[in-house]
């Protein structure tokens, strides 16, 4: 019974997703537009202010294809060389990247006695060739 499941299953399985690797240049940030920035608190809750960063750059995706989900990973040091996003490197993602060279922006909140200017360092990403379903 378990061989005719398996033969079953692999029939209607879904096509593997390629992780596909995408270069960030001219990696940069801004503050957040006040709209944006408003009532921003850390994951400690409301009792920790926080400020709001805009990271820009350009993504290149040498691929061919459009790639989704694409995660960006990352170190961000503030003017000490203390990291800015405790126990974390994954800073955000990118929906959709076409191929070729194309603007990205992700909006980070760190905390708000963080000394700048901040050092964004080791940027790089990853996306997949089809859009990525979660599974709850």
């Amino acid at each position: 019974m378990g061989c005719v499941f398996s033969l079953f299953s692999s029939l209607w399985s879904s096509p593997a997703l390629a992780l596909t690797n995408i270069k960030l240049l001219d990696v940069s940030y801004k503050d957040c537009p006040a709209e944006l920035a408003e009532g921003n608190v850390t994951s400690g809750g409301s009792s920790l202010p926080a400020a709001c960063y805009i990271i820009t750059g350009k993504a290149k995706n040498t691929s061919g294809k459009t790639l989704y989900d694409a995660d960006v990973f990352g170190r961000i040091l503030d003017a000490n060389n203390e990291p800015a996003l405790q126990n974390r490197n994954r800073v955000g993602s990118i929906a959709e990247v076409p191929p070729g060279v194309s603007d990205f922006e992700i909006r980070i909140t760190v905390p708000a006695n963080q000394p700048t200017p901040l050092k964004l360092k080791k940027f790089k990403a990853s996306g997949f060739t089809t859009k990525v379903t979660p599974i709850f």
